[in-house]
Formats: structure tokens, sequence, C-alpha cells
């Protein structure tokens, strides 16, 4: 799905199946093809912003409403306010590419994780399934199967979906 010129595209999964893994292992392969990637997680829990021992952990503790820390190549702001996930993606306006982790009850289309010993079958609509990346033989009519052990070979199959407009649900 495009917002503004930007792809956004989900990899989804139940908890613990390796969507992280997966996007650490595809990065490399879409940013050497020349893509400037943003990822987005969701978290279900209430996380911290900052370890507590930290300047910034300490001023968040204290009841500031937000904080932010920066060392001129990179920064990070916190922000105590409701947030949804269209705004977070308009905070990456130089991304070509926004990966988001979770999202899997959303029209998001997506690369849902199944993953042996984990799950056993996809839980995300069809109809949003990019692919299944997997390590089961499974099928889902209409819906490619990608190998779990093979994230260069996922992220091939995701530029190319890119590149023929295949990313819309």
């Amino acid at each position: 799905m495009t917002v503004a010129d930007r792809m956004v595209v989900a990899v989804s999964g139940v908890k613990d199946s390796g969507k992280t893994t997966l996007i650490r292992a595809m990065l490399p392969h879409l940013t050497q093809a020349g893509l400037t990637v943003a990822v987005i997680k969701h978290d279900g829990h209430r996380f911290e912003a900052d370890p507590p021992d930290t300047d910034t952990g300490r001023v968040l503790a204290a009841g500031a409403a937000g904080a932010a820390i920066f060392d001129g190549e990179k920064y990070k702001l916190v922000k105590r306010q409701p947030v949804t996930v269209d705004a977070l993606i308009g905070q990456f306006p130089e991304a070509d590419l926004i990966v988001l982790e979770g999202f899997k009850h959303t029209a998001w289309p997506k690369l849902e994780v199944v993953r042996r010993g984990n799950s056993a079958a996809p839980v995300c609509d069809p109809s949003t399934l990019l692919a299944l990346v997997t390590d089961l033989p499974l099928d889902v009519p209409g819906v490619p199967v990608l190998p779990l052990q093979r994230p260069d070979t996922v992220a091939e199959f995701l530029l190319r979906s890119m590149k023929e407009g295949q990313t819309h649900v």
C-alpha cells in the first residue's frame, strides 16, 4: 500500500514467530538495493522508552511530558501522548519503504511469518497477504510461500512486488 509515494508493508505473525529476525535479516538486502527503509514496531504492552538509569529515563520518570536526545547523526523523541500508525509513518518522509512489525489484524499488505514450533497456520486475513514466510508445508490459495531460512529471497520477492506494484491490498 502506498502512502504519499512510500510503500508500507507489515511483517506479521504470532508472538515470537521471528518477525524481528526476518526484518533484521532483510534490511541489508533492501538497503543494498538502494531503498531507504524505516521500521515501526507495535508493542501491545507498555514499554520503557528509555532505561531508568539514563538522563532521559530519569526526566520521564520524574514526570516530563516528553524528552529528546540527539548526537548530530540521529535523535530520539519521546512524547507522552496518543499516536496513530499514520502519524508515525508521516515521521519518515525520507523512507521509500516502511516496514510495520506486527499489525496482523490490519488491512496493510503483509508478509506473515509462520514458524515451526511456534505456530502452525497463518492468522492474518488471506486477502492481505503478499506471502507466507515459513518453514512449514503450508498452502493458502493464491498466496506465495517463501522459505523462512532465506531472508534474501524474501527481500527479493518484496523488491519485485514493489516494482510491479503488487504491494497494494
